[in-house]
């Protein structure tokens, strides 16, 4: 451009062309600071969100998302996402989902959600905008096990040390008890747990060695094919915890979970239907340390009377130990409390394991006892001891499958609440799950079965 300026002056020199000599100047500045001006711009921060693949659903545009995540990522609510195939947030990055966004399970390829060791999940949803998981089926032909789920692996000690996932999720365990993967709060995942193999099926939300600087608060697993939510080790913190219609069981945990949670609830739908807790320490050594000896307050287990699944309320076993306070415990089939196998009654006898301040009403083969014969322990006489009652606690509406109540009545007042000392935990005047004065469960969960 200065050849042309400097050509352009000397034709002005010789023949007075003095006003074309400065429009062509102008002209060529201008055209200069636009092409920097371009150039700025494509330095610019590209978006946060990378539309690589649309499809449409429901009138709504909806980003594939597929492979590894391998670069901190937000998936904004101005879009809703499709998980293709296992999709994972590898080690240091952050994947960040914004209240309201819908993730849609494909059941065609097994999407699921996976976050790996030293990556992040930061699902903050509220209330009013929760981050629903959910099946790519059509609304009405929703079921169990049409995508994988959310599985979440941390490095927070197991007792089998560094493992690997069912399902090829990926290594979990380590020796940081505070290590944090992100955030969970307002998070709803549905019909999810696809079966891989016999005995090899994905729980609605696996949390595999997670550490305690997770967060995690106001969380639904609705209607999986396996276990509703599972702890694998590690030392995860769990406060309003629901879960529905879980095929197996509502809340399990083994390898050695020592974290806390208050305010559970968990409701059978009797048509498939296995435990509202299964506990265990490790079924290859059952004196393997760390031992599973979580502390619970304030749980509500439904089972299911009128359905022909729906076995124990609380089965603890295979040396696993832990508090557990102001409980209602209603509705199994077979018993609601068996602590089973000789390490367990250990455990029991000696002061590792406590049930205390709970009810267990109307248990088709009794309140205490064992599925299975056993050493002769005897769970009536030791729970009575600890404070435990069988009466009626009332619960509103607690095996309406389309609109539950959970909300405890005149009965459960009858039992005072055991007050933990931890800062961890709310210090309340009721039992049970849920408040009497204010349900934490209405209005951003689900109870559609389809």
């Amino acid at each position: 451009m200065s050849n042309i300026v400097s050509t352009l002056g000397s034709v002005w020199k010789k023949g007075n062309y003095r006003w074309l000599y400065q429009l062509i100047v102008i002209f060529t500045v201008s055209l200069s600071l636009f092409i920097v001006g371009c150039g700025q711009d494509d330095d610019e921060p590209e978006p946060d969100v990378i539309v690589e693949e649309t499809i449409t659903v429901d009138g709504r545009e909806v980003v594939v998302l597929s492979g590894d995540i391998l670069e901190d990522r937000t998936l904004s609510a101005d879009y809703d996402y499709l998980l293709r195939d296992a999709v994972f947030v590898k080690d240091g990055v952050t994947l960040t989902i914004e209240p309201g966004v819908t993730l849609y399970g494909e059941n065609a390829t097994n999407g699921t959600l996976i976050v790996s060791q030293g990556g992040k999940l930061m699902a903050d949803g509220t209330a009013d905008a929760p981050i629903v998981m959910t099946s790519d089926a059509e609304i009405g032909q929703r079921a169990r096990g049409q995508w994988g789920g959310l599985i979440i692996n941390g490095r927070a000690p197991t007792n089998q040390g560094i493992t690997f996932g069912e399902g090829d999720t990926g290594a979990f365990g380590g020796d940081i008890p505070t290590d944090s993967s992100g955030v969970l709060r307002y998070v709803r995942v549905e019909y999810a747990g696809i079966e891989f193999s016999p005995d090899n099926e994905l729980n609605g939300i696996a949390f595999q060695g997670v550490g305690s600087g997770t967060v995690v608060e106001n969380v639904q697993v609705h209607m999986n094919q396996d276990d509703g939510i599972e702890m694998f080790g590690g030392t995860v913190n769990i406060k309003y915890a629901l879960v529905t219609g879980a095929r197996d069981d509502s809340f399990d945990w083994t390898d050695g979970w020592t974290g806390k949670g208050q305010f559970w609830v968990a409701q059978h739908y009797g048509d498939d239907a296995d435990n509202g807790f299964e506990n265990d320490n490790s079924s290859k050594n059952n004196e393997a340390t760390p031992r599973s000896a979580p502390t619970i307050f304030n749980v509500t287990l439904v089972g299911d009377p009128d359905g022909p699944e729906s076995d124990n309320g609380m089965l603890i076993r295979e040396g696993a130990a832990g508090m557990y306070a102001n409980f209602i415990v209603v509705g199994f089939n077979k018993v609601g409390l068996d602590v089973n196998n000789e390490s367990s009654h250990k455990q029991a006898d000696d002061g590792g394991l406590i049930v205390k301040n709970s009810i267990f009403f109307s248990n088709g083969a009794g309140n205490f006892g064992d599925e299975k014969d056993d050493d002769g322990f005897d769970e009536a006489a030791w729970a009575k001891g600890l404070g435990n009652k069988e009466i009626d606690p009332n619960l509103a509406d607690p095996f309406n499958k389309d609109n539950p109540d959970f909300t405890p009545g005149s009965g459960a007042s009858d039992v005072s609440p055991a007050k933990p000392s931890d800062a961890f935990f709310d210090k309340v005047d009721f039992i049970g799950g849920v408040d009497p004065n204010n349900d934490w469960t209405k209005g951003w969960t689900t109870s559609a079965r389809n």
